[in-house]
C-alpha cells in the first residue's frame, strides 16, 4: 500500500506581500507542510525542510508555468494571477489569493472575463485604476481562510 503524498503549498511569489509570505511560513512551520515559493528573482525563505525557493528565469508567466508543471491535485496555489488559477484549479488543484478568496470552477470562468474586459479597457486608453490598497481585512481573510483549507485538508495523523 502506498502513502498518501501530503499537499504542498505553491507561491506565485513575485507579487505576494511580504505579510502574506509570513503567514504562508508560520502555517507551513505549525503543520509541516512543505511551502514552495517561485520566482524570477531570488526570494529568501527560512533555513527549514519545509521552506523552499524556486528562482525561474525572467519572462512572461515563467513563474505561473512552472507551478503549473509542479503542482499536483489537492495543493494549494496561493496567486493573485486569474490565469494562473484557471490552470491551477483545471489540474485539480487548489487556489486561493491574498486577499483570502478561493478560486474555483465556478468562479473562475466569470473572474477571467472580467480580467479580459478590464485589460481590453486599459490597453484602449481608459483609465480603470487598480486593485485596493492591500489592508489589514485582506490579511485576516488571507490567515483565516488558509487556516480553515489546511484544517480540512490535512490528513490525520
Amino acid at each position: 500500500m502506498t502513502e498518501a503524498r501530503q499537499l504542498q503549498l505553491w507561491v506565485d511569489a513575485d507579487a505576494c506581500p511580504n505579510v502574506i509570505k509570513d503567514i504562508l511560513f508560520r502555517a507551513a512551520e505549525r503543520r509541516g507542510i512543505v511551502c514552495t515559493l517561485v520566482a524570477n528573482q531570488f526570494i529568501p525563505v527560512p533555513r527549514v525542510a519545509w521552506m523552499k525557493s524556486i528562482q525561474v528565469p525572467a519572462g512572461f508567466d515563467v513563474a505561473d508555468d512552472r507551478i503549473v508543471e509542479l503542482i499536483q491535485p489537492g495543493d494549494l496555489a496561493i496567486t493573485a494571477d486569474i490565469p494562473l488559477a484557471a490552470k491551477v484549479v483545471e489540474k485539480g488543484a487548489y487556489a486561493l489569493n491574498p486577499r483570502g478568496t478561493f478560486y474555483t470552477s465556478d468562479n473562475i470562468r466569470q473572474r477571467l472575463t472580467m480580467r479580459n474586459f478590464m485589460e481590453e479597457l486599459r490597453s484602449s486608453g481608459v483609465q480603470v485604476g487598480g486593485p485596493a490598497t492591500f489592508s489589514q481585512q485582506d490579511r485576516m481573510a488571507f490567515a483565516n481562510a488558509l487556516d480553515r483549507f489546511l484544517a480540512q485538508h490535512m490528513k490525520k495523523s
